[in-house]
């Protein structure tokens, strides 16, 4: 498998400064950072690295899950999937840390119940690569089929 890289060119100090977080690998985008929008309720433009973690969560997500569903024996027609990275203060060692995430599906698929479509999810929740990565966070998740 091949190694994916992205890079940040970040100028100035933490609250007056901000970078530019290439896809390097990929070569789709350069996108905006900043500590203050990081911090904010809107983002405005610019992103943050919850918001990066939040999109190669659902991503991985979907992409295992669609593997468990078809290896129980249905077939993913459509699988919406949306993840929410939440950041706060850490309490123990100082600073912030990750406190959550919470992934959201709604699927439509063939040939699976509500039990066989759970299982499929909670076990795409835990095998895929991205939530073993980040398996100290609490991680939750809210699956349905449409």
């Amino acid at each position: 498998m091949p190694t994916r890289t992205a890079r940040t060119a970040w100028n100035g100090t933490l609250q007056e400064g901000s970078g530019q977080v290439e896809l390097s690998s990929s070569r789709v985008g350069t996108y905006f950072v900043s500590f203050p929008k990081r911090a904010a309720d809107d983002a405005d433009g610019t992103t943050s690295p919850e918001e990066l973690i939040a999109a190669a969560h659902s991503a991985c997500f979907a992409m295992q899950l669609s593997n468990n569903i078809a290896e129980a024996g249905g077939t993913p027609q459509n699988l919406e999937v949306s993840a929410e990275v939440s950041l706060g203060p850490d309490k123990e060692r100082g600073g912030f840390k990750l406190t959550g995430i919470t992934l959201n599906v709604q699927g439509e698929v063939d040939g699976l119940d509500e039990a066989g479509f759970q299982k499929a999810a909670q076990a795409a929740k835990e095998g895929c690569p991205v939530s073993k990565a980040l398996a100290g966070v609490d991680i939750t998740l809210q699956a349905s089929l449409a």
